[in-house]
């Protein structure tokens, strides 16, 4: 893989502070890291926790492809891409992304580009569990 890129699907925990050490760059002005968390209540509904599924192969090749055209649109020195699968409980860390650039406007275009265009296009379903029942979600509008 690119050495100016991470990707990770995870079972494990993910370390956000693994994806921001990962972006540091010398010429980087500006280091966006944008950590989305599971939240405790959705739409007034109690959430107990979140289940990920991910066709695998698919959301690497397609998490690669949002890092590549990041690469290509912003001038990114690194950008890492970690999102989890399997079972995250409130305030687990579900989603990950780290974005170096020489200046901040651009390190923060990539970055709100990159966690829109993954949940636009990348095959990982949420379920949501709530205190009285369970969901999927679509994550693609």
């Amino acid at each position: 893989m690119d050495k100016h890129i991470d990707i990770q699907l995870s079972a494990l925990p993910l370390d956000p502070v693994h994806a921001e050490n990962f972006v540091h760059h010398p010429s980087a002005g500006g280091i966006v890291h944008f950590v989305g968390t599971v939240r405790n209540q959705t739409q007034s509904k109690e959430v107990i926790r979140l289940e990920f599924e991910a066709y695998e192969s698919m959301a690497l090749k397609e998490l690669k492809k949002i890092a590549v055209h990041v690469c290509g649109q912003w001038p990114v020195q690194k950008i890492a891409i970690h999102h989890r699968v399997g079972v995250v409980n409130v305030g687990g860390v579900a989603v990950v992304i780290s974005v170096s650039c020489p200046h901040r406007k651009d390190a923060f275009e990539a970055c709100a580009y990159a966690i829109d265009k993954l949940k636009e296009t990348v095959p990982i379903w949420k379920k949501e569990i709530y205190k009285d029942g369970e969901i999927w979600v679509s994550a693609h509008p």
